[in-house]
């Protein structure tokens, strides 16, 4: 793309936040003041399967809606009750005690007990039938059932309390006895039951009517309708074919926000970030690479390639993390004579620093624009490089293997625990597809492992935190650049009632129409 047109683009952006509002998540509405309503939402993939372990995003329609986890976090990261009326760290914080509600029904009639929690946890440690949930479960020892409704969990080491909190609201129950066959037949306790499904169609849910939260679910049947792409499923939430569209792109979102819908965003997004294959020159120079903090116009990549949904970011972190720190924002700001006195001092020929080329996911319309950005940046300091643009599986298979030498890429488990970030590939601290083995980055590799060991005074922990965010802003081998939304719900006006997840999976048991 040429200096002519990055203008034009970056111009387009600015108009596009112009025509922005601040989006706050709607507050809780309690179920009476609320009438229920058949609710038809429209999505953009089909699901996988009914397992809460396959924690995919094709799967965050379903999942908080057949299943109920232990314990849930609120909006700004508070933990509260759930499946679990309370639980008690041990000493040392070598083990969790958990209390089960006692009214408590799975979707077969039969009551929640430790047993069912403990068959969860089993299937969890396993690496073939773990799924997603499998790495959480690394810090687990093992599990004891004092009765039917407490359950300890026993971990190999002492355990910072976020990361047994994390643990605790990743534990959806599946009945035990529905844990062989969970794939095709959901069994959760959720405020939903599966009533139908048509593959590559629809998936039909009608309300739980022995769920123990009172007063809900608000309305009494989903319809999720499998649409071909954004553009379909706006047309059907405009036609009034649909109420909700959910996990939508942001300029529609954004369109149709000006046209009088609402859009509902959560706290927990993904994170965009500049992945750098170290081992490969010229990123095996470190000032070359630190130079990328400052080469990253965060503010017009998020305005144009996000709607301006979302916020800049300079540390791998979402808002509600507990790591975040806005100041590095400050520090690390888009600034080209930061960068070129970095670059000089790397002592590359600009021939060696415009040897590489930008692997690009064409599939994927923001990354495209993003890093048309990013070239036309580095052209401004004497870096020509050119776009490796694959499309589809092409793309995915070089970006898992490593075979690139940098690209954007979005990355997950960002909100909560921070040592989280490891189970993103270019954040593995083993087994990195990336950088390979063994770790380029010991000091890295340590801070994560600091982060693991700390708990007990906010003091102690900050500073572990905070130990990682210089750590992470040294080595340079990942750049973030924003945060972007991931499940956003845009729906008609007349529904109310959206209660926002940490994980932006798709809560439906609180929505229904405004008396």
């Amino acid at each position: 793309m040429n200096n002519r047109r990055i203008a034009f683009v970056r111009v387009l952006g600015a108009i596009v936040l112009a025509a922005i509002t601040t989006v706050a998540i709607p507050g809780h509405v309690r179920a009476q003041k609320l009438q229920g309503t058949p609710l038809r939402v429209a999505i953009l993939a089909d699901m996988t399967n009914f397992d809460p372990m396959q924690f995919s995003l094709v799967n965050f329609h379903l999942i908080k809606n057949l299943y109920d986890s232990l314990i849930e976090y609120t909006a700004d990261g508070k933990a509260v009750p759930s499946l679990a009326t309370e639980w008690k760290i041990g000493e040392g914080n070598k083990s969790v005690r958990v209390t089960l509600r006692k009214d408590v029904l799975f979707h077969s009639g039969a009551p929640l007990t430790s047993a069912d929690v403990a068959a969860t946890l089993k299937k969890a440690s396993d690496p073939a039938k773990g799924k997603n949930v499998y790495a959480t479960m690394g810090i687990v020892q093992d599990w004891t059932m004092p009765d039917e409704h407490t359950i300890v969990i026993n971990f190999k080491a002492p355990v910072p309390e976020r990361q047994i909190l994390d643990l605790l609201q990743f534990t959806m129950p599946i009945e035990a006895a529905g844990i062989d066959t969970v794939e095709t037949k959901p069994a959760g306790t959720g405020a939903y039951t599966l009533a139908g499904r048509a593959v590559g169609q629809s998936v039909t849910l009608k309300a739980n009517p022995k769920y123990w939260r009172t007063g809900e679910p608000v309305s009494p049947e989903i319809r999720f309708t499998v649409f071909s792409d954004d553009a379909a499923a706006s047309a059907a939430l405009e036609s009034g074919a649909a109420d909700i569209i959910y996990g939508g792109g942001a300029r529609s979102a954004v369109r149709l926000r000006d046209a009088g819908y609402t859009v509902t965003r959560g706290p927990g997004p993904l994170v965009q970030v500049f992945r750098i294959n170290t081992t490969r020159p010229p990123f095996n120079n470190e000032k070359f690479r630190q130079a990328f903090n400052y080469l990253m116009d965060r503010d017009g990549i998020l305005r144009v390639g996000y709607a301006g949904l979302g916020e800049p970011v300079a540390l791998p972190w979402a808002p509600a993390s507990p790591a975040s720190n806005p100041a590095y924002l400050k520090e690390f700001a888009y600034n080209l004579d930061k960068a070129k006195a970095l670059l000089a001092e790397s002592g590359l020929s600009k021939q060696e620093m415009s040897n590489w080329k930008l692997l690009v996911y064409g599939t994927d319309q923001p990354t495209v624009v993003i890093s048309q950005i990013v070239q036309s940046t580095l052209a401004e300091v004497g870096i020509n490089i050119q776009l490796d643009v694959l499309e589809g599986s092409e793309y995915v298979k070089a970006q898992l293997a490593g075979d690139y030498s940098a690209t954007f890429g979005g990355v997950g488990n960002v909100q909560k625990f921070p040592s989280r970030v490891a189970t993103n590939s270019i954040y593995r601290t083993k087994d990195n597809p990336v950088l390979k083995e063994p770790h380029p980055f010991p000091d890295y590799v340590a801070a994560i492992e600091r982060v693991n060991s700390t708990y007990g005074s906010e003091e102690k922990v900050k500073a572990a935190y905070d130990h990682l965010n210089r750590v992470l802003v040294t080595s340079a081998f990942a750049i973030p650049t924003n945060s972007y939304d991931v499940g956003l719900i845009v729906s008609s006006s007349k529904l109310d009632g959206f209660t926002p997840d940490m994980d932006n999976l798709f809560v439906a048991r609180t929505i229904g129409l405004k008396k």
